[in-house]
């Protein structure tokens, strides 16, 4: 990863924010330390909860709602990127830091602060914070019922039924539209509603229940394994 910090922007937001289709002639990396974000793009929406940030490159129209208020840092920067897509990053500790730093006023050191920043960005799966939608009618209603419920607990022999299909077309499409499995689909699902829930102060065991898990164990590991986090790092 390459680019130039130009800037680093503090702020506060509150719950519900939001502000319209918007670009800049700048990459923004937007990092929200306490608060819960989606960015919409004419492609998808992305989720963005404090444990990641999202690169939007210059140029890219996007709107920003915020789910739970809090506090954000934008970090402006400048120069030819590999990424001209909007891209996911984790953000470790140190990252977290270095953000910290570049945003309080007359911090020292901020050039080599910059260099690290940049040299340490590496992206993730953009499906940690997208959950894509499949065109197929049929699987349609299926997705559409585990966002509205993901605690449904049916499995696909159920939902094939439902939809008056074999297993076997479900299961050929959700590998096809979406790129994952039928569960893998539905942990993804279920992953997303707990960002919510517990940006909203939602504790860990209501959070796990409420999206289908009756194990707290069980909904860490598969937390974990979308976000690379804990789900007690937000709740």
């Amino acid at each position: 990863m390459s680019g130039t910090v130009l800037a680093t922007a503090r702020t506060r937001f509150d719950d519900g924010f939001s502000f319209d289709l918007h670009t800049h002639d700048f990459h923004l990396l937007s990092w929200s330390a306490s608060a819960t974000v989606t960015h919409h793009t004419s492609e998808r929406d992305w989720l963005v909860p404090p444990t990641h940030a999202l690169w939007m490159p210059a140029g890219v129209p996007h709107a920003i709602e915020v789910v739970s208020g809090g506090l954000g840092y934008g970090v402006i920067l400048t120069g030819t990127t590999p990424w001209t897509e909007p891209t996911g990053v984790l953000v470790t500790p140190l990252i977290r830091e270095l953000i910290v730093h570049l945003g309080t006023p007359g911090t020292a050191a901020r050039d080599r602060a910059e260099q690290l920043l940049v040299t340490l960005l590496e992206p993730v799966p953009s499906t940690t914070f997208t959950l894509p939608v499949p065109d197929d009618p049929r699987l349609r209603t299926i997705t559409d019922a585990l966002v509205a419920d993901p605690a449904d607990d049916r499995d696909l022999a159920a939902w094939a039924d439902h939809v008056a299909a074999g297993v076997r077309t479900p299961t050929r499409l959700f590998r096809a539209e979406t790129g994952m499995t039928f569960a893998q689909w539905r942990t993804h699902a279920r992953v997303r509603a707990a960002l919510v829930l517990l940006a909203r102060g939602t504790s860990v065991g209501a959070t796990a229940r409420a999206v289908g898990y009756r194990k707290p164990g069980a909904f860490a590991e598969a937390f974990r394994r979308v976000t690379g986090r804990a789900p007690s790092d937000l709740g």
